[in-house]
C-alpha cells in the first residue's frame, strides 16, 4: 500500500484520539457548561455563541439545527463570521481589530443573565479575547472553547497579553495541537489535516446534550428542533419556535 493510501486512516485515527481525549478529560467541563445552558433556558434567558473564520462552523452548527436546541443563537459579525468575506485574508484581519467586539456587543440582543460560548482554537486575537471580557462586564455568562496549548506556545495578540482562556466562567478545552494539523509526510513541508472542526462540533453537541437531558431531568421539555424532512417535523417546530419566540434571533 502507498504512503498516501495510508492517510485517511491516520486522519481518522489522530481524530479519533482527540476526540477520545475531549470525552474522557474534558467530560466534567462539558457536563459543567450543559448545565449552565439549562439553568439559563430554565430562569428564561438566551443562548448566543460566536466564532470567527473556521471557528464559526461549530458554533453555526448549533443553530437552527435538527435534533439542537431552538434557542440557540448566532452572534454574527460582518466579515468575521465565516470565509465568506472577499478578500478572505479580512476575516483575520478584522480579528485583531481593537474595540470592534464593543460595538458588536452594544449592538446585539444580548443582555445580563445570557450565556454567550465563543469559540477561538488560539484565542490570543483581540476580538475573541474583548468579547469574552465586555460580555462578562455586562453580566453576561461567558463559555469559552479554545486550545488551551496556544497560550504556552505563542504570543497574545491583545495589549493584555491575555487569552480568551482568562476572561471565562467556564473554559472547554479542545486540545487541539498548535498549528491544527495532525498529518506529516516525507515531501510535503506543511503539516496538514486539521482536525479542529470535527472536534470543536463534537464538543458543542455535547454540550447542547448535556443541557437537554439536564432540563429533562428538572421536568421541563428541551426545546429541541426536529428535522423538517420526517412527517410532522415543521408543524413540532413551529410549536416550539412559538413558545420560545421571544429568545429566538434567527427568524428575525
Amino acid at each position: 500500500m502507498a504512503e498516501s493510501d495510508r492517510l485517511a486512516g491516520e486522519y481518522f485515527d489522530a481524530a479519533i484520539e482527540l476526540l477520545r481525549q475531549a470525552r474522557d478529560d474534558g467530560g466534567p467541563a462539558i457536563a459543567a457548561a450543559g448545565r449552565l445552558i439549562a439553568d439559563t433556558v430554565e430562569a428564561g434567558g438566551r443562548v448566543f455563541s460566536f466564532g470567527a473564520g473556521h471557528s464559526s462552523l461549530p458554533a453555526q452548527d448549533t443553530v437552527y439545527r435538527a435534533g439542537g436546541l431552538a434557542i440557540m443563537n448566532l452572534l454574527s459579525v460582518p466579515g468575521v463570521v465565516g470565509v465568506d468575506v472577499r478578500p478572505a485574508t479580512l476575516g483575520s484581519a478584522l480579528e485583531r481589530v481593537d474595540g470592534l467586539a464593543a460595538a458588536v456587543l452594544d449592538t446585539s440582543p444580548l443582555r445580563a443573565g445570557d450565556v454567550l460560548v465563543i469559540i477561538s482554537l488560539s484565542g490570543r486575537n483581540a476580538l475573541p479575547v474583548e468579547m469574552a471580557m465586555n460580555a462578562r462586564a455586562l453580566g453576561i455568562k461567558v463559555i469559552g472553547l479554545t486550545s488551551v496549548a496556544y497560550a504556552d506556545a505563542t504570543s497574545s495578540r491583545h495589549v493584555s497579553g491575555s487569552y480568551l482562556k482568562d476572561h471565562c466562567d467556564l473554559v472547554l478545552d479542545s486540545r487541539i495541537p498548535v498549528g491544527d494539523a495532525e498529518l506529516r509526510l516525507p515531501g510535503i513541508d506543511a503539516p496538514f489535516a486539521p482536525a479542529s472542526t470535527v472536534v470543536t462540533s463534537a464538543i458543542m453537541q455535547a454540550v447542547v446534550a448535556t443541557a437537554a437531558g439536564a432540563l429533562a431531568e428538572r421536568g421541563v421539555e428541551p426545546p429541541l428542533l426536529r428535522s423538517g424532512n420526517v412527517d410532522g417535523g415543521h408543524e413540532w417546530n413551529g410549536r416550539v419556535m412559538r413558545e420560545y419566540a421571544d429568545r429566538i434571533f434567527y427568524r428575525q
